[in-house]
């Protein structure tokens, strides 16, 4: 039932003359906790929940009073006035109205406290129905059109047909799927996290139910995710797509920026930086990357501790019920102790005749003997390797070569480069590296990934407005400088 006694006033927020108030605040919670941009890596304390509530509350507040429209009308003003006398008291400042709210989200199941083990402090999440409710107003508010598909394949497909196509409205679908991606994953994991909670509950009775509801969920949804749409298994295509969007022509780029700015407003004013394309493929690429490195393993590891969970209180029930069957025979031969004569004969008698149908067989002791010592040689022999010949070790060392032959080290890389900014005492761009030899064009391609991946805070990258063409690719130009240190 959905009115359980944590929930019987759900609504109550959402039903006096702050429920404006109470669902602007409710939007910025699952854009903080849920939203694309959200930061999974820190969880939401009651300081970081104040400061987020405040801004909010101030500039509902301030709406309300511009708006007219927002007052009820005379008739419901006593209704209203009644319904809100311990949501934000008369005369409250911003700092106390969102005191008050927090207060009320937590006693009417909007939100939970949950210990944070990293940090040792209380932070906040939403319930699951909380989650399920603020998810619909975060959803009606997005300039962005909502899709169906909402998986990590579809990610990629939309992807490949924008690179193929050169159609912005296919990389609109993309950016909605990888959206998508991270709400799923979410749901997946709160999902699991409420099947621990009601198993936690309920322990007292074998859980067969829901155990079999998450095996049919398992065999429809979430095998689908975990092989064919696993965020893991379609992650590299998707880098590779979008650093292929990003080296696109110069005439193709400007007319799918264009498009993107005539189909996607909302873009241009979210953006940071002058290009919408590259804001869009970046953010992409964000949101695939936390999808893979933070929400992918919670899931995995919430499925895992249900399971574990599970199979612990179903052992128990089995034992449990072990226990009772032999139980019977301690009673049967108490039963025959306290007996005697004919009395104990007859108990026997029917016992001998209850178990009758039991067959009992042995195993011969002649069928265990140990092996002869020509039989363990035989075995040896048969299962010793074969001998390598010349042919053999000759194709896997010229498989090795041409593995390795196009394989560059990036700690060389970024050793060589680290050399030539000394060297040169100023700034490097890519366009400027010599792409004579093989070995030059592919440290080239390589050495932003190289720079980026190297621990060295003192190596920077940055992308540059203009573009990289020669004879062998084309692409962004990039700046690489190192940071002196300042004594």
């Amino acid at each position: 039932m959905f009115f359980e006694p944590d929930r019987l006033n759900f609504f109550r927020p959402l039903a006096g003359k702050h429920r404006g108030v109470v669902v602007a605040c409710v939007r910025a919670l699952y854009e903080r906790l849920h939203g694309p941009s959200a930061d999974y890596g820190q969880n939401l304390t009651r300081d970081g929940l104040r400061d987020l509530l405040l801004p909010v509350v101030q500039q509902a507040l301030q709406r309300v009073l511009q708006d007219p429209r927002q007052i009820p009308q005379q008739q419901d003003e006593a209704a209203a006035e009644l319904a809100d006398d311990d949501l934000i008291p008369a005369g409250a400042d911003d700092q106390q109205s969102s005191s008050a709210l927090l207060r009320t989200l937590l006693r009417d199941g909007w939100l939970e406290t949950f210990g944070d083990r990293a940090g040792l402090v209380t932070a906040y999440r939403f319930t699951r129905a909380g989650k399920l409710f603020a998810e619909a107003f975060w959803a009606i508010d997005r300039r962005s059109a909502r899709t169906r598909q909402r998986n990590v394949r579809s990610c990629r497909n939309a992807l490949n047909a924008a690179l193929r196509n050169v159609d912005a409205y296919d990389l609109i679908d993309a950016y909605d799927y990888a959206e998508k991606v991270i709400s799923d994953l979410s749901e997946g994991v709160d999902y699991f996290q409420e099947l621990v909670r009601r198993l936690m509950l309920e322990a007292s009775q074998t859980p067969w139910d829901g155990f079999m509801e998450f095996l049919d969920r398992f065999e429809k949804e979430f095998k689908k995710q975990l092989t064919a749409d696993s965020i893991e298994r379609h992650r590299q295509a998707i880098r590779d797509l979008i650093a292929r969007l990003h080296s696109l022509e110069h005439d193709k780029a400007q007319a799918l920026e264009d498009q993107l700015n005539d189909i996607a407003r909302w873009a241009s004013q979210e953006r940071q930086g002058p290009s919408t394309l590259d804001w869009m493929l970046d953010r992409i690429e964000e949101m695939v990357e936390a999808a893979c490195t933070t929400k992918h393993p919670e899931l995995i590891k919430a499925m895992s501790v249900y399971m574990q969970r599970a199979a612990s209180i179903v052992q128990q029930a089995l034992m449990l019920r072990g226990g009772h069957t032999r139980q019977a025979y301690s009673v049967a031969i108490s039963k025959t102790a306290r007996l005697s004569g004919v009395a104990q004969d007859a108990l026997l008698e029917r016992l001998g005749a209850a178990i009758a149908p039991a067959e009992i067989r042995l195993l011969d002791p002649a069928s265990f003997k140990l092996r002869s010592a020509s039989q363990r040689r035989k075995a040896l022999t048969v299962t010793a390797q074969p001998k390598v010949t010349r042919d053999a070790r000759l194709a896997a060392a010229m498989y090795r070569a041409e593995a390795d032959a196009f394989a560059l080290s990036n700690d060389d890389i970024v050793h060589r480069i680290r050399a030539e900014l000394r060297l040169r005492d100023r700034p490097i761009r890519l366009s400027t590296l010599p792409a004579a030899t093989t070995t030059d064009v592919l440290n080239n391609m390589q050495i932003v990934e190289a720079v980026r991946g190297a621990r060295d805070e003192r190596l920077t990258v940055q992308k540059l407005p203009s573009k990289l063409w020669n004879e062998f690719y084309a692409g962004d130009d990039y700046q690489i400088e190192m940071k002196h240190d300042i004594d």
